[in-house]
């Protein structure tokens, strides 16, 4: 079976929450993107909206998560890409269960997710060289199988990413540790992905400036709440 046509098939099974006027959102992007300030600057504009807001995170969000994300960030060991998966897959599951979705059944709330299965796809599926179509058949299950009502893919360049993360000064995680080549891989799978998913993901050129990439999502969040 063609791959594209295989990969579709498998998107099939996945649905995105009935739950009128709450809404479930993603931000995606490597290192560098700037999720967090654009996570912030959304938080104010749906507060100032009337919305109840929730802001989690990736590996974590729970108890359970937030070991998870610390035993993987924090490993001095290779893991093995499967290995990798099932603990995201893992804390996942957790999040949807004990967060998102009690969230999402209360009106007029929105969660806004830093990171969610685009990341796998895009990290384990295509740099660790898993494949897609193993990561969207692990998540083909409920409540796995659930996907944002939208999803901001930050899109910026390996040496733009390189340039913020010497601003910001940090030390380096279990990912942000690796070589350019796992980084290439890593930004051409999440364009493959937002290609996956044209309807749901929007990509935005996040190399302008913050205030200009904060502008386009919140035209854009003003059509999603309309």
């Amino acid at each position: 079976m063609h791959v594209k046509t295989k990969l579709n098939q498998l998107i099939s099974f996945y649905r995105t929450p009935v739950t009128p006027e709450s809404y479930f959102l993603s931000l995606e992007g490597i290192e560098g993107s700037g999720k967090s300030t654009q996570i912030k600057n959304l938080e104010r504009s749906l507060i100032d909206k009337g919305y109840r807001v929730l802001n989690l995170r990736e590996p974590g969000g729970t108890e359970f998560g937030e070991k998870l994300r610390e035993a993987i960030l924090k490993s001095s060991t290779p893991l093995h890409p499967l290995a990798e998966c099932h603990l995201f897959l893992a804390s996942r599951a957790q999040l949807l269960k004990e967060k998102i979705l009690p969230f999402l059944l209360q009106p007029k709330s929105v969660v806004v997710l830093d990171r969610y299965i685009d990341s796998t796809l895009a990290y384990q599926g295509k740099a660790r060289g898993l494949g897609m179509e193993t990561v969207l058949e692990l998540h083909q299950h409920d409540p796995l199988n659930l996907l944002p009502h939208r999803t901001y893919f930050l899109d910026i360049s390996l040496e733009t990413s390189h340039e913020r993360q010497k601003i910001r000064g940090q030390d380096k995680d279990y990912f942000e540790s690796e070589k350019n080549e796992f980084y290439n891989k890593l930004i051409d799978g999440y364009r493959e992905v937002a290609q996956l998913f044209p309807q749901r993901i929007l990509k935005i050129d996040a190399s302008v400036s913050m205030e200009k990439v904060s502008q386009m999502m919140l035209q854009d969040l003003e059509k999603i709440l309309s």
